[in-house]
């Protein structure tokens, strides 16, 4: 898959906020500043880092990670991470924890450590236009040899394809073999269940995301997306564009 131009990395894709809120000068948000902190100077490093924040009170950690795609350059993860962490005071106000999910890049933050724990749950997904049906038959075999690839590679960073189909998968850096391959099953699976016979597809699960598009398909905008309910301390925006934030967030 060819790098992301500068343009399109830090498109905004979706946020999950916690309901429960920190109180600005606690330990805790002193322990979360700590931690954007390290996240955002990690990522001019490497593509994916974790930590764990308890300088200003250790009875209150603050957990974190991000991950950019993997074919982007250590310079272009730093600044995605840093516009993702920069749009979270508008997206996500004093919440105790957040997943912020751009083009790029990818990171979490929380109060219970989530580091190292597999996460099947659906987050977001979006499916390209309909095959007209005397392609569909023909687009179907093409992306389940596409998708089919993804989920029997190995690696963290993965690709598949099936004839004009292109497959792309990635998991969270913390994921060991065995729960990269199920976090990528399972998103295969809701990407057939959910998009059809659709000409591109996204599924952003918990700790992977997997994605395929044709050749012929238009992938800046597909035709529609959805928001699956992730539990009642979270609540999901979704292709959200708020004032403060529209200039950089929505595309």
């Amino acid at each position: 898959m060819a790098m992301a131009s500068s343009d399109d990395y830090t498109a905004f894709v979706y946020v999950g906020c916690s309901q429960t809120k920190s109180v600005s000068g606690s330990p805790y948000q002193s322990n979360v500043d700590s931690l954007l902190t390290s996240l955002a100077n990690a990522a001019a490093l490497s593509s994916y880092d974790s930590f764990t924040s308890s300088a200003a009170s250790a009875t209150s950690p603050a957990y974190g990670l991000f991950q950019c795609r993997t074919d982007l350059p250590n310079s272009v993860c730093a600044s995605c991470v840093r516009s993702a962490i920069v749009q979270l005071s508008s997206l996500c106000p004093s919440s105790t924890g957040a997943t912020v999910q751009l083009k790029g890049c990818f990171f979490r933050y929380g109060d219970e450590s989530f580091l190292g724990k597999p996460d099947t749950t659906l987050l977001y997904n979006k499916c390209g236009s309909v095959a007209p049906d005397e392609h569909s038959s023909d687009l179907l075999v093409m992306r389940d040899t596409a998708l089919s690839g993804l989920a029997s590679g190995g690696g963290n960073y993965r690709l598949g394809t099936g004839g004009s189909v292109r497959g792309l998968a990635q998991c969270v850096g913390d994921q060991s073999p065995n729960d990269c391959g199920g976090c990528v099953a399972a998103a295969v699976a809701q990407l057939k269940d959910i998009c059809g016979v659709a000409d591109a597809g996204d599924a952003y699960l918990g700790k992977c995301y997997v994605r395929y598009w044709s050749d012929a398909a238009d992938t800046s905008g597909h035709h529609h997306g959805n928001r699956p309910s992730v539990g009642h301390r979270w609540s999901v925006i979704a292709f959200l564009c708020l004032l403060s934030v529209a200039t950089s967030s929505c595309v």
